[in-house]
């Protein structure tokens, strides 16, 4: 995977480990709104991430089997989940040094998440500054698998889509990438590494701590 001047990172899964936020939050707007509801357990919360909130609240409301909108729903799930952005979200295990052997390549971030969100949790978690762009909801004409928010990465950065990989969890990572033309990574300790299996990226990976020596490997003839 020689000759990459762009990495895109997913977010939720793949730098940053926010399931039991999630989960406290979508349980909190659950009891505001239903109360007496039976929580939904943290681990099938966890197979709900990466579609974006309202995809979250709505698998969320149905698994609870409540009677409430997901226009309802959605308001109070977000206000819940920005009081507690950084309660237990962290870094995924050598993302910081992965970043810091990236250093020499333009990096991003494309993420269902808001991007104002996305960018207060990096913030937080202090690499912000290592991305040139975080973008995620809000900002990108629309969500994952559609390929517009990397396909505007792209231009911003001035490269060609043989030039970039995104890198991320699962299959809509994957078929994001195909969809502009764009190499994938995928990462095998994230919320959905059995979609990778039914749709495999061009490269996997264990440790994040990978990706810089492999992105220096040209590819086999």
């Amino acid at each position: 995977m020689s000759g990459v001047a762009l990495v895109v990172f997913d977010l939720d899964g793949t730098l940053i480990d926010s399931a039991g936020d999630l989960a406290a939050s979508v349980n909190a707007a659950l009891e505001r709104l239903a109360p007496g509801a039976p929580p939904v357990p943290p681990e099938r919360v966890r197979t709900f991430i990466g579609d974006g909130a309202g995809t979250l609240v709505a698998r969320t409301l149905a698994a609870a089997g409540v009677d409430i909108t997901t226009e309802q729903a959605l308001p109070v799930f977000l206000e819940c989940y920005s009081a507690r952005l950084l309660e237990t979200t962290a870094l995924y295990p050598g993302v910081a040094e992965a970043l810091d052997a990236l250093r020499d390549r333009r990096l991003a971030v494309l993420t269902n998440k808001p991007g104002d969100m996305s960018r207060t949790i990096l913030a937080g978690l202090g690499v912000a500054g290592r991305f040139a762009r975080i973008c995620g909801a809000g900002d990108v004409p629309a969500k994952k698998p559609d390929p517009a928010g990397l396909r505007m990465l792209l231009a911003e950065a001035g490269v060609g889509p043989q030039a970039a990989v995104l890198v991320g969890d699962s299959a809509i990572d994957v078929r994001t990438g195909r969809a502009a033309g764009v190499r994938t990574v995928g990462v095998t300790y994230g919320l959905d590494p059995g979609s990778l299996r039914a749709t495999p990226p061009d490269l996997l990976v264990d440790d994040l701590r990978e990706l810089p020596g492999r992105l220096a490997t040209p590819a086999p003839a």
